[in-house]
This record gives structure tokens, C-alpha cells and sequence, in this order.
């Protein structure tokens, strides 16, 4: 652990950051966590086969950090297991690599598992937005240089040093259509989230080691996107729960790394948010979220704007169905592995 310590009775963390050519953002998260003095946690980076100089960089960088070189890009999901692997710590911490973590953001997730009861397998923190943000007005046409971003009412949001700090998320929901969305998307900074919540996010978040050992890994077949979500469908079939910890802060620049509205994230996250329903919601869920995603496709097509995005979402949805029976068959494998009945867990049932 590079000469840290844990604190006197403190379970022993490791905290894992995946990076894919963008040395710049790992290693500022990764010395935020070392030069916190009450981290008192391993850190494993893991480079998921960059291209670039990453590799060099971050050893450079970061000599008192655990450094893991892929040899590929197997995918968020696939990053995160190889850090999981790299250490047999109690508690696992995974941190987005493009989150900048507040001074005590792991002890404080840390001490929330401590206090918790033993059925709660994972805390998720308080994710702040970057920067300042100002709600633009209804009907207006944003510059075509502007970055916006959406609320969950549909409402663009963009940067201004006169708005205020938004959150990003205290945990994920999952609605009846099976969609995954980060709970208090765009709500202000200061607003009192409840501890109990369905799903973590993957980018700022803890997890206990036996709870880990009991469900799995994170599943490298959905490479990126809906990872967190189908975790905590797994964690709650077997009879975990979920909590939030408000005083684990980072702030995130939203999708520094990935890109919103990239074809990759269009697509993925589509063809995504329908496996994980396939393989774990009711089937009700299941035929709404197949149809929300064909409807989507369906009315893009008939607008030039939304042309490529529909093509898209239409070229996820065929990629399920042409393999569903493989699909199905994970669904039956769930189905013997769970303990709690899927309507049971269903937010939307």
C-alpha cells in the first residue's frame, strides 16, 4: 500500500481509477485521493490499453500509486474488474477518472459503510456538477458552439459563472421503462437527498469486499454505460441494499472522458438499458422499454436533425434481438442466483 496505513479499526480501501488516454484526468484524481491524508487507502490505476504515452505518464506520475496496464479496451466494466482483481482490500472504491474527489471523500464513504447495517453492499456519494450552470429560456435556440446539457424535465442547461453549482447525481434510479438515470440530476447543490436509494454510480462510489465476492464483478459484456445499474440489480436480487453518503463529495465534468452524445454513447447506452431490463426486470418493464426505444428510433428517422441518432438506436435494439436467445438464457441464469423475487425489486412494478 505504498507506506499508507488504515486508520485504527478502519477497514482497508483501495480506490480504483480506470484511464483510457487521458493521463491528465487520472492522475489529478489520483493525487487528490494520495495527497489526502485521510484516504489512508491503496490506489489502483488501471490503463485499459491507451494508444498514447498513458502508461509512461502515469508511472511517472504517480510512483506511490499501483499502476495496471491492459493490453486492450475491454470497457469501463473491464478496466474497473482489473483494479478490483489488483487488490484485496475491504472496502473498493471506484472513481471516475474525470471526478475531482472533495479532501475526506473516501474516509467519509468509508465510515458510512462502517456505521451501516451489514445487508448494505455499497454507498454512492454526492456528485456535484462542474462548474456554474444557468437554465436556459424555454423555446430558446442555444449557439452552435454552446454546451448545453438536459434536466430530466427536458429543460437545457447551460455554463454561466452567474448560475449556480447542480448536482449530478446521489445514486441511480431506474424508472418503469426500465431507463437508469442519476437521482437529483440538475437538482441544486445543497438539496437533502434520502440515504436509501436502488443503484450506486460507478463513478464515485464504495463497495464492501464481501458483497463483491458474493454477486460478481461487473459484467465486461456491456463494455460502458448501465454497468452501475445492472450491479445494483444484482446486488438487490441477492438482498443487498443501496445508501447514499452526503458527505462523499466529488465534482464531475460531466462526460469529459467519453463525450455526451457521441455515436458510442448513443448506442451503447440504448442497446444497454435494454439488456439490463431483458436480463433482470419483470417482463411489463421489459415490453416498455423495447418500446420506448423502437418508438424513439421510429419518429427520428422522420426528422433529419435526429436522423443518425435514431439509425442508432434502431441498430441497438437489432443487436439484442439477434442475440436473444443468449440473452434469455442470462435472464434464467439470474433467475437461480437471486434470493428476492424481480417484482420485488422493481422500482416501477
Amino acid at each position: 500500500m505504498s507506506g499508507r496505513t488504515d486508520p485504527a479499526g478502519a477497514a482497508s480501501t483501495a480506490v480504483v481509477i480506470v484511464n483510457w488516454e487521458r493521463a491528465d484526468l487520472t492522475i489529478r484524481a489520483a493525487r487528490a485521493v494520495l495527497d489526502d491524508p485521510s484516504s489512508a487507502a491503496q490506489v489502483v490505476v488501471v490503463d485499459n490499453g491507451s494508444s498514447d504515452d498513458s502508461v509512461r505518464a502515469l508511472c511517472a506520475a504517480l510512483t506511490d500509486a499501483t499502476v495496471v496496464e491492459r493490453a486492450d479496451n475491454g470497457g469501463f466494466a473491464a478496466g474497473a474488474n482489473t483494479g478490483i482483481r489488483a487488490s484485496d482490500a475491504e472496502v473498493v472504491v471506484l472513481l471516475n477518472n474525470d471526478a475531482a474527489p472533495a479532501p475526506g471523500f473516501v474516509a467519509a464513504l468509508r465510515d458510512h459503510l462502517a456505521h451501516a447495517g451489514p445487508e448494505v453492499a455499497a454507498v454512492t456519494g454526492r456528485i456535484v456538477l462542474a462548474g456554474r450552470w444557468t437554465r436556459l429560456p424555454a423555446g430558446s435556440r442555444p449557439a452552435p458552439d454552446q454546451r448545453t446539457l438536459r434536466d430530466h424535465a427536458g429543460r437545457s442547461w447551460t455554463p454561466s459563472p452567474d448560475g449556480d453549482v447542480r448536482l449530478n447525481s446521489t445514486g441511480v434510479l431506474v424508472d418503469r421503462d426500465g431507463n437508469g438515470a442519476d437521482r437529483d440530476w440538475f437538482a441544486p447543490a445543497d438539496h437533502a437527498a434520502d440515504v436509501d436509494v436502488f443503484g450506486f454510480s460507478g463513478g464515485a462510489s464504495a463497495l464492501r469486499r464481501v458483497a463483491l465476492d458474493d454477486v460478481g464483478l461487473l459484467d465486461e459484456s456491456l463494455f460502458m454505460y448501465y454497468e452501475d445499474t445492472e450491479y445494483a440489480w444484482r446486488l438487490r436480487r441477492r438482498g443487498w441494499r443501496v445508501e447514499h453518503a452526503a458527505d462523499a463529495v466529488v465534482e464531475h465534468d460531466h462526460s469529459a472522458s467519453s463525450g455526451v452524445q457521441s455515436d458510442l454513447f448513443v448506442f451503447r447506452n440504448a442497446r444497454n438499458r435494454v439488456l439490463v431490463a431483458l436480463w433482470h426486470a419483470p417482463w411489463p418493464t421489459v415490453l416498455r422499454a423495447v418500446a420506448r426505444t423502437l418508438v424513439r428510433g421510429l419518429r427520428g428517422l422522420a426528422s433529419t436533425a435526429d436522423r443518425r441518432e435514431a439509425r442508432l438506436v434502431l441498430a441497438a435494439l437489432a443487436d439484442v434481438a439477434g442475440h436473444l436467445p443468449r440473452h434469455l438464457a442470462h435472464r434464467l441464469a439470474e433467475d437461480r442466483r437471486a434470493s428476492v423475487p424481480r417484482r420485488a425489486v422493481d422500482p416501477g412494478a
